[in-house]
């Protein structure tokens, strides 16, 4: 199958790419490169540099290529930057995404699978969260990741396109080998900026514990992101025999705080991360932990590698591994 793989050259972009060509696809990679990195991309894959806001650069990835399906990752992904620049997040999230859904439409393409968020429901009455819950986004940036779905939906039901809206519950870890990971610019992850200041020897803000949790801080739901690419496999061949605009949660159903991720590096590391507390985020909800019964029940899915454990070790090994290359 031909499937264009929008924001690419992106950390669970890139790990996609790999899959799918690994699965005997080819690869069409549309990215800006304005956060990815080009040498993240798989060497077979086809690189398309340009932005999706580009009239003439969308077209040209549909002239091109007969595509047939389209897995969009492009977007920017931080809550607090979305609060700071809702301008930019609507801009880059929304209308550029309305572009490519009406070209895909217009190119014959039926099958698309967007990269959601957890963020669509805000702070929720119910945990763990099922999809059915209520969609109250507390973010900019949550609120552009529904905002798709609803367009999605919409084309569904007036354009006969078929989609599945993945949402995520915090995708972390790399490669088991460590030679793939996480790597954002700016950075705003917790656990990648927990380890590089424990590997530079820095202080490591962890913003908020006033949370109404266990020990103050916000608890998330860790989905490593080779199960999250595997999610999309599975959502893939779901398009294959089924219409309509289809939603699923992707994580684990456990949450952890975040100081027991802090704690689980100190174990992995053997050494003393250094900790300040700062004020929370504009944005963050409370708890966000998955209901993760329907994508089990209906795609067959269950995370493999998702245990805290696995997910620190891995990210761990990688981002020591870049560190002792710097050197």
């Amino acid at each position: 199958m031909n499937i264009l793989v929008t924001g690419g050259a992106g950390y669970i972009g890139s790990f996609m790419v790999k899959r799918l060509i690994d699965d005997g696809h080819t690869v069409i990679v549309a990215d800006s490169l304005e956060r990815g990195q080009e040498k993240d991309i798989h060497k077979k894959a086809i690189v398309k540099v340009g932005d999706l806001a580009d009239k003439t650069y969308r077209d040209s990835l549909f002239k091109e290529t007969a595509i047939e399906a389209i897995i969009h990752f492009a977007g920017y992904i931080s809550v607090g930057e979305s609060m700071e620049s809702p301008y930019k997040y609507f801009h880059n999230n929304v209308a550029a995404t309305l572009d490519l859904i009406e070209d895909a439409h217009r190119a014959g393409v039926n099958k698309i699978i967007f990269s959601s968020s957890a963020a669509v429901y805000g702070n929720p009455t119910q945990i763990p969260i099922p999809e059915d819950h209520q969609k109250q986004p507390t973010s900019v940036y949550g609120e552009s990741k529904l905002m798709v779905e609803d367009m999605l939906r919409w084309y569904g039901v007036t354009k006969g396109l078929n989609s599945v809206s993945l949402r995520y519950f915090n995708a972390c870890g790399a490669a088991l080998d460590g030679s793939m990971g996480e790597a954002h610019e700016p950075e705003t992850h917790i656990i990648p900026r927990a380890i590089q200041s424990l590997l530079e020897g820095k202080q490591f803000t962890l913003f908020g514990e006033d949370y109404k949790t266990s020990d103050g801080t916000c608890v998330r739901d860790y989905i490593h992101v080779l199960d999250l690419v595997e999610a999309h496999v599975v959502a893939l061949k779901k398009l294959e025999s089924t219409e309509g605009a289809l939603a699923y949660n992707v994580g684990t159903g456990k949450g952890y705080s975040n100081k027991e991720i802090v704690a689980m590096i100190e174990q992995v590391s053997g050494q003393k991360v250094s900790v300040t507390f700062g004020s929370r985020r504009a944005g963050d909800p409370d708890e966000l932990v998955a209901d993760v019964s329907k994508i089990k029940n209906e795609l067959g899915f269950e995370a493999k590698h998702s245990d805290l454990k696995t997910i620190i070790e891995s990210a761990y090994t990688w981002h020591k591994n870049q560190a002792e290359y710097v050197s």
